[in-house]
């Protein structure tokens, strides 16, 4: 036992801090397996029973000569056992049980609020994880909704620059088939004076020569 010497003493100290006092003066079986209950202050007197080490004693009398007390059991059984066997605490193995079992309790219960702390913590971060989720799919139909809107406005920008470019290339054949219509229509006037001219000359040309033909033609019958 003598590696218990040490926790013993500091849970001795704690727990001398933390008791308070009895209506009688208690003492409690030292850290030994068992230690015997006398009827009488020695060891000539018979053994009543075998207490066990921890076992809570109430001390009635004390025999200072002969080193012994007497006590009573918790059961009630009263006798006498050795002063050097009883100390003011309770004994380390006793206590350490003690502090164990409260220890396990008080960490129980702090993994238990721990526990609780997580899952709230994960809980909220899972609430989190889905609204952001649903944000981000929110997001992205709004992206490709852009995107469509965008590859609209490029396709219809596009268009109108193809049609631009036909209009153009329309006006520009409009504009060479208006100046070949005009060249066409002086040429038409050109070949319409010259026809004219030509008839003109024509008919004065016959209008001059055909007399002539005729008199001739007269006077050769009249030779005749």
């Amino acid at each position: 036992m003598k590696f218990l010497a040490p926790l013993q003493f500091g849970l001795v100290c704690c727990l001398f801090l933390i008791t308070s006092p009895a209506q009688a003066e208690k003492r409690y079986v030292t850290d030994e397996f068992e230690i015997t209950l006398r009827s009488g202050p020695s060891s000539t007197h018979t053994i009543q029973r075998m207490v066990k080490s921890g076992a809570t004693l109430t001390v009635l009398e004390r025999d200072e000569d002969n080193g012994y007390s007497r006590v009573q059991t918790s059961g009630g059984t009263e006798g006498w056992v050795l002063n050097r066997y009883l100390m003011r605490e309770p004994a380390a193995r006793n206590q350490l049980e003690n502090l164990s079992g409260q220890l396990a309790k008080v960490t129980e219960g702090s993994l238990r609020v721990r526990a609780n702390a997580i899952k709230s913590t994960y809980d909220d971060a899972t609430k989190r994880i889905s609204a952001l989720e649903r944000e981000n799919k929110s997001l992205q139909d709004e992206l490709t909704n852009i995107k469509g809107i965008a590859a609209n406005v490029l396709a219809i920008d596009q268009k109108n620059d193809e049609l631009s470019q036909d209009l153009s290339e329309q006006e520009t054949q409009i504009s060479t088939l208006l100046e070949e219509n005009q060249m066409l229509k002086s040429n038409k006037q050109r070949d319409w004076f010259i026809a004219g001219a030509l008839v003109l000359f024509s008919g004065l040309f016959l209008g001059l020569v055909i007399p002539k033909i005729q008199w001739r033609k007269r006077s050769r019958y009249d030779s005749f």
